[in-house]
């Protein structure tokens, strides 16, 4: 097996449910192996070990696990539980891999450059697609895909899967229809009239001279002072 890729060590795990609690607290991460053909298996590793891995390879990155001093083989970091308010991971699921299976992924978007729309026009560049779907061979994924953002010269342009520059050897799945990026107009304000304020000696509608009560018409469109009859 290459020893090219990253490797990761793990150790049989026969703790499991809320005992783990304390495996953590040793820094031991609780860990799953599985996969097509592969029985499932419980494992731990080095959490401060994973953590350092995780920065510096990506998603789609092919990890070489070796359990207890065995054979390494070749996985994916499939999914990670993570604490909600700490973002710690807490559980790992390691999917082992056949070199001569194709896989299908999700692969992050990546921007690049500068769009005239945004930096001449003042406009907002809006990330409609953030991923992609992709298959290829273990091997020949992609870790990301990147597109340039020139393109997008007025509030009008839009760039679309189908021009995305995906790796000869791998194979997109996501609609080529689906729009990747675009460039959002700027919102305009609408200011409000400043209110009018009566000249010195004029009385606004609806408001008495100062020192006389206001009067209401009556139904009849008189005043509405009281009249004596007769």
């Amino acid at each position: 097996m290459s020893t090219a890729r990253p490797t990761l060590a793990a150790a049989p795990r026969e703790v499991t449910g809320k005992k783990v609690a304390k495996m953590r607290q040793e820094g031991r991460l609780p860990a799953v192996v599985y996969g097509r053909d592969v029985e499932s298996s419980s494992v731990s590793i080095d959490a401060r070990e994973f953590e350092a891995l995780r920065r510096q390879v990506g998603p789609n990155t092919l990890i070489d696990l070796r359990v207890d001093g065995g054979t390494s083989a070749p996985v994916l970091v499939h999914d990670v539980q993570v604490h909600r308010v700490t973002r710690r991971p807490l559980h790992v699921d390691l999917y082992v891999v056949r070199m001569t299976d194709e896989l299908t992924v999700d692969v992050p978007l990546v921007a690049e450059g500068s769009s005239e729309a945004v930096t001449v026009h003042g406009g907002t560049l809006l990330h409609v697609t953030e991923h992609v779907r992709v298959r290829a061979l273990p091997d020949k994924l992609p870790q990301s895909i990147h597109y340039p953002v020139e393109s997008l010269l007025t509030f009008d342009d839009s760039i679309y899967v189908r021009d995305l520059q995906v790796p000869a050897d791998a194979t997109l799945l996501t609609d080529p229809g689906e729009i990747v990026a675009k460039v959002l107009p700027p919102r305009v304000e609408i200011e409000e009239a400043p209110a009018v304020e009566a000249e010195e000696g004029e009385v606004a509608e609806g408001e008495a001279p100062e020192g006389q009560a206001p009067t209401t018409e009556s139904a009849e469109g008189g005043s509405g002072e009281a009249r004596e009859e007769g």
